[in-house]
């Protein structure tokens, strides 16, 4: 434990112990469950203390802050991306399913192996993956869209990319997609699946 407990924290420190986290699960020290529980608490901490706490139990966790790494360089995948991926557990897939109303998935959240999303008449679904914690390289999204006033929007960092050739369109369905990066630089790959009948996906990337 840090002989300081009772110095504040600081939003590098709470990036520092994210970022150890999202190594722990990937290396299958931990699992999605916990991450979330103990990403919930790391960004809640307000002493060096209660940030120790977290990762006492971790390989070089329970020790003093150290200065932030510098990042990668333009256009490389960040270091914990390159750890081999966790393997999907049953159970864990997230489903977006609506008929005729508006699912929202955004704010800070933890990314599953999978997730569905399926909306009808009238139905929206908004999957904002600009504050989630994602410790995949590559998700896998199965649309369904079966009606003409049907949307499925994705929203992304700056620096994913999204890959929509695996989408059937039927009738008038489409998706309109214009990728930044490509595939090589690109942090995580949001795989698109699945069938648009009449409706749209919308891919939004936002810095």
């Amino acid at each position: 434990m840090t002989d300081r407990p009772e110095i504040r924290a600081s939003d590098q420190d709470r990036d520092r112990i994210g970022e150890m986290l999202r190594v722990a699960v990937s290396e299958g020290r931990i699992d999605l469950e916990e991450l979330n529980e103990r990403l919930d608490r790391t960004y809640r901490a307000r002493t060096l203390r209660e940030l120790d706490e977290i990762v006492a139990d971790l390989p070089g966790g329970g020790g003093p802050p150290t200065q932030a790494m510098p990042g990668p360089p333009t256009g490389a995948l960040p270091a914990t991306r390159h750890a081999p991926l966790p393997a999907p557990q049953p159970g864990e897939v997230l489903q977006l399913h609506t008929r005729s109303g508006k699912i929202r998935q955004e704010g800070r959240w933890v990314v599953p192996p999978r997730i569905t999303a399926k909306a009808h008449r009238f139905g929206t679904v908004r999957i904002d993956f600009t504050r989630a914690e994602c410790p995949y390289r590559e998700v896998p999204v199965d649309v369904e869209i079966t009606s003409w006033f049907g949307d499925v929007v994705i929203i992304v960092p700056v620096d994913w990319w999204v890959q929509d050739d695996e989408v059937v369109r039927r009738l008038m369905g489409a998706v309109h997609n214009r990728p930044i990066v490509s595939p090589s630089q690109a942090a995580v790959i949001v795989r698109l699946t699945g069938y648009v009948q009449t409706g749209d996906v919308w891919v939004r990337y936002r810095r």
